[in-house]
């Protein structure tokens, strides 16, 4: 006999609710993930690309044939006749292309400040230096105003006279006596824009390339003029030459008479004044010191003892001194060079400091100039057996 299960007292299973699914939702969620992809495919895509675009080369132009053919320079020196391609603007002499590699095609003209390259090698600057801050050199000062100072400040004084300033001055003598401070004292003096560069760093690798820094920096000065071009170790570039030498040294050659092309060419200096330095005057070269270029020449030498009495008072203005045997120590330093005494006074503060003094007595000067000799002595030996 077969039962049938008795379900009448159990209770009733209740019904679990279901969320009711939004599929508009679930679609524009998906929608929005989609673009999202799209979109960063692309971006990995474009990224892509440009990695495996080759580099493009950047080469002057040194001539226009015609409106679709140049003549460049790559880096290497080498010079070709290219293609310009229709997206080129126009071209002219020393502009700056873009030039692809596999078929040596102008793509693009290279757009920049001609002040790009040449910030690398020299320091443009407003000096602070005051002429009250210089000991020992009235007789230099005043030729110094008198040459860059007077016709940046008075011209029409020459005018009238109906002569013509010197375009520019050679600074002469041993390291260290004051050159580079004259120099900025009178940029400061005639709120003049400073660009000091060293004569080496105009000497480059390529062929042409120290000739178009030169020229560029001329460039630079008449834009920010009244400008004074302190041209450091200009015997680097300024030498003697010589008939017979090697790629390098006519590369020393094209760049110098660039120079004296900027000094004494057709572009007029107007307010660019030029001083050029050197520890080596004998070896300079008759052309940039002929009349009409840096004819006129100022030795700067070691100060008298007056002058190390101005010097020495100046690096110790705002020091705290003892009773000090001045005429003493002024005698010791004799032979010093303005460089020397700052260090003299430099030395003798540390001596202070090691025993914990504030005041400098004249036993820390002793000692300080003393050391000086020394490490003046130590070069002079070494140059002697290896110079």
């Amino acid at each position: 006999m077969t039962t049938t299960p008795d379900n009448s007292n159990d209770e009733e299973v209740p019904e679990i609710d279901q969320p009711e699914v939004d599929e508009d939702a679930d679609a524009r969620e998906l929608r929005e993930q989609n673009k999202v992809l799209r979109e960063t495919i692309f971006q990995l895509k474009m990224e892509l690309d440009r990695f495996k675009s080759p580099a493009l080369m950047v080469a002057d132009v040194l001539d226009v044939q015609s409106e679709e053919k140049a003549v460049i320079r790559v880096p290497n020196g080498n010079k070709f006749l290219v293609n310009l391609s229709d997206d080129v603007d126009e071209v002219a002499v020393d502009d700056t292309v873009v030039v692809e590699q596999k078929n040596l095609t102008v793509v693009d003209n290279l757009d920049f400040e001609s002040d790009a390259d040449v910030d690398q090698f020299v320091i443009v600057e407003k000096p602070t230096v005051a002429w009250d801050e210089i000991g020992g050199l009235d007789k230099q000062k005043n030729e110094l105003k008198e040459v860059i100072e007077m016709p940046l400040q008075k011209p029409e004084l020459f005018r009238n006279v109906g002569i013509q300033p010197p375009k520019g001055v050679l600074l002469h003598g041993p390291p260290g006596t004051g050159k580079t401070m004259m120099a900025k004292a009178v940029a400061n003096s005639t709120d003049s824009t400073f660009i000091e560069i060293v004569g080496s760093e105009l000497v480059q690798k390529f062929i042409g390339e120290g000739a178009k820094l030169v020229k560029k920096i001329f460039e630079m000065a008449r834009e920010r003029s009244p400008s004074i071009i302190f041209i450091d170790e200009i015997d680097a570039i300024a030498s003697t030459r010589v008939e017979i030498g090697t790629s390098g040294e006519r590369e020393v050659q094209r760049t110098f008479m660039q120079l004296l092309a900027e000094i004494d060419g057709f572009d007029p200096l107007d307010d660019v004044k030029i001083i050029g330095c050197t520890n080596r005057k004998d070896v300079m070269d008759k052309a940039v010191t002929r009349p009409g270029r840096l004819d006129r020449m100022i030795k700067v030498d070691a100060p008298s003892e007056e002058g190390i009495s101005e010097i020495f008072n100046i690096h110790t203005k705002d020091m705290k001194l003892a009773d000090l045997n001045t005429s003493h120590l002024f005698q010791q330093m004799k032979g010093m060079t303005g460089a020397e005494i700052y260090a003299v006074c430099t030395e003798a503060g540390y001596y202070a400091i090691r025993d914990d003094r504030e005041t400098l007595e004249q036993a820390d000067f002793e000692s300080a100039i003393r050391k000086v000799r020394e490490e003046e002595d130590a070069g002079e030996e070494y140059m002697t057996m290896f110079g």
